[in-house]
């Protein structure tokens, strides 16, 4: 397996205003932004919108999506659309939804297609209690497609849903690659992915192989086994 790079880790009082900062100087620049899910970027979202309103040199797309409507309480687009989105005075030019109504692997082909030829400027992760990111779980044969940007496959932890999720290349390929990490639950997942060995036992530490840097912003809770 190819050298990892060390992450760069940045443990400060306010990990998600710091990324909310991040992303709003992204949006600004313009550029294509890769969004993510979970309980952590919520806050983010709603402060990137608030620094940065204007969203329209930016064309988004997410790292993962569950199999349900985009209404449904479970979908990442949801969770964008109302911390991000509808605060928003100008959106985004282009708005790359995952098909998560659809049958997971036609969503898969349909986002494959969508992604020919982009370059992503930004990808946010989060961190899993499991060392997950994106919808790659340990063991999860979604690990091993090398050949797509974009693939599917079952859930590793609840909601055990199908997923339609990145895949490593597409995610290693990233100009920045950021993680958000809150809370002392995902403590081991941090030490695990970034102070230990790269592997597919641990899937965030694959970011590690990317050519540039992963940083890495976190809360003090999150950072205590570093």
């Amino acid at each position: 397996m190819a050298d990892a790079r060390p992450p760069d880790f940045h443990v400060v009082a306010d990990p998600a205003g710091v990324v909310g900062e991040l992303l709003a100087d992204q949006a600004a620049r313009g550029g294509a932004i890769v969004l993510t899910g979970g309980s952590a970027p919520g806050r983010a979202y709603e402060l990137a919108a608030e620094r940065r309103p204007d969203w329209s040199g930016v064309t988004l797309w997410w790292g993962d999506e569950r199999c349900v409507p985009p209404d449904d309480p479970r979908s990442n687009y949801r969770l964008a659309r109302e911390h991000l989105l509808d605060r928003l005075e100008t959106p985004p030019g282009q708005v790359h939804r995952i098909r998560g109504e659809l049958p997971a692997a036609a969503a898969a082909a349909l986002y494959d297609d969508e992604l020919a030829g982009v370059d992503l400027d930004l990808v946010l992760l989060g961190l899993g209690p499991d060392g997950h990111m994106a919808s790659l779980f340990p063991g999860s044969p979604q690990l091993g497609v090398l050949d797509r940007r974009v693939t599917s496959g079952p859930a590793g932890l609840e909601p055990f849903v199908d997923r339609i999720t990145l895949t490593l290349p597409a995610l290693q390929a990233a100009r920045r690659i950021v993680f958000l990490v809150l809370g002392d639950s995902k403590a081991w997942a941090v030490r695990a992915a970034f102070g230990g060995d790269v592997s597919h036992d641990v899937p965030a530490s694959l970011a590690r192989l990317a050519p540039v840097p992963v940083e890495v912003y976190l809360d003090e809770a999150a950072a205590a086994t570093l």
